[in-house]
């Protein structure tokens, strides 16, 4: 990719009103762009990184036998209805009720229970037909007084909801700890460590749940941690308080501020026998199905991303959802970097390759507030060789193409 040809350039300043880091970095790099308060457009380079970040995702769900569809957004009031939710004061406060010309009321997703529910009741008859392990990633649609943290706190926003039917509780949790396994193992491919913090289940069910936050000292949550062993809790359900003694073992509980970036639930069998969906077990007796939910947040990764990877110069991606794997800048007029740019990309790397006719410093402080993890400048003073330079290091190398791409690899 040429960047005299990429959409749109970065800014100098950051936009007025940007509060958080992630809206001045993502906005200034590139990346994203505010509509209105809440609600951002995904740049062509945010586009790349979350498609990384949902490609990760993707491979990781699809080993535990989950399959990718796509739901609606638009939802009638009688499927809500049918759980009992339309009319929760907790569900109104957040979602987007409205009328359509008919009179008939309709509300965008800002979750799918009850539209998986649904597609349960048309095609599951028999305990044969379960498990069923679905997942899509969507747009979700949340009316938040507090739209002031950038991407990380949205009106609308991108959701990967994975959603498990099963014929037994036993049968739930196995599956349930199985993402809670593999979640961090998710976050970790795309760079962010998690802790894996217990917490109550909000709208969705009585029972304690699960979330996955990375340290921070930005974040909107507070999490309690056990600095010796894996407890963790938010504040909402810690009955302690910091310096304490930890209820699984002898170490000390710890406090931080953290942003949740995913979440599970175990949602039981609510959902199921208010909507009436069973199943026919192996004595011909009907049975209601158990259920749970599993979400992450691509678009809050991103902002998560920036918030946590950066410096006094801009962005520092990690490499596995960087959204070109390096930055190549020419300093000389000869067709060198072009070369170049066809080696890199005959071997299997994405190249961003600044080809424009600006200063060595503005072509420098454009790599640097992307954030690209690589940087390769060739000049005249590298004399036939390219420098080499890290994002996230101060020193630069001096090498060879072959030595680059060895290096790459």
């Amino acid at each position: 990719m040429r960047y005299s040809g990429l959409f749109p350039k970065t800014l100098k300043t950051a936009p007025s009103g940007a509060e958080s880091l992630n809206h001045k970095l993502l906005v200034r790099a590139g990346y994203i762009d505010q509509l209105m308060a809440g609600s951002f457009t995904l740049l062509p380079l945010g586009f790349r990184v979350v498609e990384k970040i949902k490609e990760i995702i993707r491979e990781e769900l699809n080993k535990t036998g989950a399959q990718e569809l796509l739901m609606p957004l638009l939802h009638p009031r009688d499927i809500w209805d049918q759980s009992g939710r339309w009319s929760k004061p907790e569900v109104r406060k957040i979602m987007y009720q409205f009328k359509d010309i008919h009179d008939k009321e309709f509300g965008l997703s800002f979750t799918h229970e009850e539209i998986v529910m649904d597609l349960l009741s048309k095609f599951i008859q028999s305990y044969k037909d379960l498990p069923v392990k679905v997942y899509h990633f969507s747009t979700k649609f949340r009316n938040e007084p507090r739209a002031k943290s950038g991407i990380l706190r949205g009106r609308e926003f991108m959701m990967k909801d994975l959603y498990s039917a099963h014929t037994t509780e036993e049968d739930m949790y196995l599956y349930y700890n199985q993402i809670k396994d593999i979640y961090p193992k998710i976050f970790k491919r795309i760079g962010l460590e998690v802790k894996v913090v217990e917490a109550s289940g909000g709208v969705f069910t009585p029972s304690h749940s699960h979330e996955f936050q990375v340290l921070c000292r930005v974040g909107e949550d507070t999490i309690f941690y056990c600095d010796k062993c894996d407890f963790a809790q938010n504040k909402e359900i810690f009955q302690g308080q910091e310096g304490s003694k930890c209820p699984n073992c002898d170490g000390k509980i710890l406090t931080a501020k953290s942003i949740e970036v995913g979440n599970i639930f175990p949602l039981g069998t609510d959902f199921s026998i208010n909507q009436k969906v069973f199943y026919t077990d192996a004595n011909g007796k009907q049975n209601p199905i158990w259920f749970a939910s599993y979400g992450i947040g691509p678009t809050r990764v991103l902002g998560t991303l920036a918030e946590v990877f950066n410096d006094e110069n801009g962005l520092i991606f990690p490499k596995s959802v960087a959204p070109f794997d390096v930055h190549l800048i020419s300093l000389s007029k000869t067709e060198e970097a072009k070369k170049i740019e066809e080696e890199l990309e005959k071997n299997g790397f994405e190249v961003l390759y600044d080809d424009r006719e600006v200063t060595a410093g503005e072509k420098f402080a454009t790599a640097d507030l992307i954030g690209i993890p690589v940087r390769l400048v060739v000049s005249e003073k590298t004399g036939g060789k390219i420098e080499f330079k890290q994002r996230n290091k101060k020193e630069s190398q001096l090498l060879t193409l072959e030595e680059v791409l060895e290096k790459l690899k």
